[in-house]
């Protein structure tokens, strides 16, 4: 192909492609600094009716429902809802949320314990308590920076807090002693590649500056796509006014001016936004599937250089009294620690599969086996031998020799134990009766009062857009392609961009170029 043919076929590819994806790219970028800022845009929620079917709740599904906590003849449940009692076997249920800041994001509890006369409340901000007697939360100072809470538990007299980064223990559930958990066994300082590539598209794997540049990326990308599309409607707008001179000669001088902030936008941040959009495309299945399992060393100086060994790795905790043990559920996979937590954490040598989503449920059975449910399905894990079988089929487990698929056929969101029954919580289809023949629930309706008062965070919101599942009750499963292709897209016109910028606007065109 000949050097003039190719810029022309250069400008199609740049052309076009951009037009379409230009109207996504801004939806990426403005969802991307949402997403970025949490904490900051916690307050705001979303009504479900104005969300696609697919994002109402039914059954109590969509994570609404995550564990249970009884207490005297009462049984309150939590989850993304945030937390309600019922005095009738889970039939009526009645507000517990009073106290919580104001957005559901602030009440999305992960577990909850009783201790010291007071209700524990592990969420995405923090700790929370409430008096057995009153009727209010109130949250707890932690001695951490980051106070997202993975679980939360009582041994003994202790209460034991759980974040991503620290186990924090307290005897009157008040002060707090923070714990840096000892490295495991044949420790090398390695962290998940998905990991880094969602630190490095978030930012975050530079911190805060990370952060605000990624935002600038963000705001870049929306500039670019606004001043792209002025450039393409420009001249039908300067054909409309051509009997105007004056007009017509402000309608060009702007549209050069345009078109040279478009390109001094584009050629400074191209490789950043190159760079930006790879990592972006593998957080998404089907290329997800290939960096999941991966393991890379941690690049120096970065956000995930920490001295803590389990840094953003914790996700839950047991204590396994018959065998004097801490069981710590990981992103790393199962470790066992001794009492004092002195020594080595021990790898677990079989493992039940966990989704990279996290371990949803872990719960005994007995005195030798743990109920370990997640994205991956439902297993049952004996503690004596390590044998691991599905729950559900029955069948003994075979680790995979090859890439799978994240998610199982049952994605496991949740547990909930009532008296003598129980009850699981597929994130699609909700309450479902344990052991259950029929696969039908006695779990009561989700009341319309809980609907209208569990809207949709704006956080997820953004999330929910930002990886192409909005669009799933248009397209199906092939929504699963919406962000590579998405990606591959924007790669194709940032590049054919950058080619033209320097073919023909680095410098004076020639007359041939200008042919």
């Amino acid at each position: 192909m000949s050097r003039k043919r190719f810029i022309k076929t250069c400008k199609k590819l740049h052309k076009w492609p951009a037009i379409i994806i230009a109207f996504i790219a801004i939806l990426f970028a403005t969802t991307g600094i949402v997403m970025n800022h949490r904490q900051l845009f916690s307050g705001i929620s979303v009504s479900r009716k104005l969300l696609p079917e697919n994002y109402r709740y039914n059954n109590w599904n969509l994570a609404a429902v995550r564990g249970s906590l009884a207490w005297n003849n009462s049984t309150l449940i939590f989850g993304n809802t945030g937390v309600w009692k019922s005095d009738d076997n889970l039939q009526t249920f009645t507000d517990f949320n009073q106290g919580f800041p104001q957005g559901i994001d602030n009440r999305k509890i992960y577990s909850m314990a009783s201790f010291s006369n007071h209700f524990f409340a592990g969420t995405h901000m923090g700790l929370y308590k409430r008096r057995f007697d009153e009727r209010k939360w109130k949250k707890v100072p932690l001695p951490v920076k980051k106070e997202r809470i993975a679980d939360v538990i009582c041994k003994d007299d202790e209460l034991l807090v759980l974040t991503r980064h620290y186990l924090l223990k307290s005897t009157n559930g008040q002060q707090f002693n923070t714990i840096k958990l000892p490295e495991p066994l044949h420790y090398q300082q390695k962290t998940g590649l998905f990991t880094t590539m969602w630190q490095l598209h978030s930012g975050e794997l530079f911190g805060t500056p990370g952060k605000l540049f990624v935002d600038l990326l963000g705001l870049v990308t929306i500039f670019l796509s606004l001043s792209g599309l002025l450039h393409f409607f420009f001249p039908k707008l300067i054909k409309r006014v051509k009997h105007k001179h004056k007009q017509k000669a402000a309608f060009i001088k702007t549209k050069k001016r345009n078109l040279s902030w478009h390109n001094a936008a584009g050629y400074g941040f191209v490789l950043f936004l190159l760079i930006n959009t790879f990592a972006g495309m593998h957080l998404r299945p089907p290329l997800l599937i290939a960096i999941a399992p991966k393991q890379v060393g941690i690049i120096p100086g970065t956000h995930l250089d920490s001295p803590n060994p389990w840094f953003d790795k914790l996700r839950r905790i047991y204590w396994d009294e018959e065998r004097q043990q801490y069981i710590f559920s990981t992103s790393d996979g199962f470790y066992f620690a001794e009492e004092s937590l002195s020594k080595n954490l021990r790898p677990a040598p079989l493992q039940p599969p966990v989704s990279v989503m996290g371990c949803n449920v872990l719960k005994p059975i007995g005195t030798h086996h743990l109920m370990i449910g997640s994205f991956s399905g439902m297993y049952l894990w004996n503690l004596q031998n390590g044998g691991i079988s599905n729950y559900f089929s029955g069948e003994t487990y075979q680790a995979p020799q090859s890439m799978t698929r994240p998610i199982g056929a049952n994605t496991v969101s949740g547990l909930v134990q009532c008296k003598n029954k129980s009850w699981w919580f597929d994130y699609s289809r909700g309450a479902i009766e344990l052991n259950a023949k029929n696969q039908k629930s006695t779990f009561g309706a989700m009341p319309e009062n809980i609907r209208q008062a569990s809207p949709m965070a704006l956080w997820n919101v953004a999330l929910e857009i930002h990886t192409g599942r909005i669009f799933e009750h248009l397209v199906g499963s092939f929504y699963i392609l919406f962000v590579p292709l998405a990606g591959v897209c924007i790669m194709l016109v940032l590049l054919s961009g950058l080619y033209l910028w320097w073919k023909l606007h680095r410098k004076k065109p020639t007359s041939a170029e200008k042919k």
